[in-house]
């Protein structure tokens, strides 16, 4: 992204200074998964969401998002899955536990409250 054009001017010998907000455009946010099958090579399934400081628009990730990708995952392999999350608030509420219950497929497990050394993700 580009910052906003601007024109000014100054007296001879004085370098004209222009003032910028450093507010930035937004910021995105990603949630993945990392896909293993026996004999196949590992996937990554993701989804994006650029949130651009508009009104009404979302921030970030919720129940329905997650439930979307989940099922797109589970096209694309064609078999159960095993999901391993941690506790972020929108992964242990009770809509997405009842999202969970709906898919026979899908089996979660939870990590501990604070599990450092067994998420990858706290590392990166």
């Amino acid at each position: 992204m580009r910052p906003p054009k601007a024109r000014t001017w100054s007296r001879g010998g004085c370098t004209p200074t222009v003032t910028v907000s450093g507010k930035g455009s937004g910021r995105v946010n990603l949630a993945g998964m990392i896909c293993l099958k026996p004999g196949q090579r590992t996937r990554l399934i993701y989804r994006m969401r650029i949130y651009r400081r508009r009104k009404n628009e979302r921030k970030g990730f919720n129940e329905s998002d997650y439930a979307r990708l989940l099922d797109a995952a589970h096209q694309q392999l064609g078999g159960p899955i095993v999901l391993i999350w941690d506790n972020v608030n929108t992964h242990v509420d009770a809509l997405m536990r009842s999202l969970i219950d709906t898919r026979p497929w899908l089996t979660v497990f939870s990590l501990p409250t604070y599990a450092p050394e067994l998420n990858p993700v706290e590392s990166v």
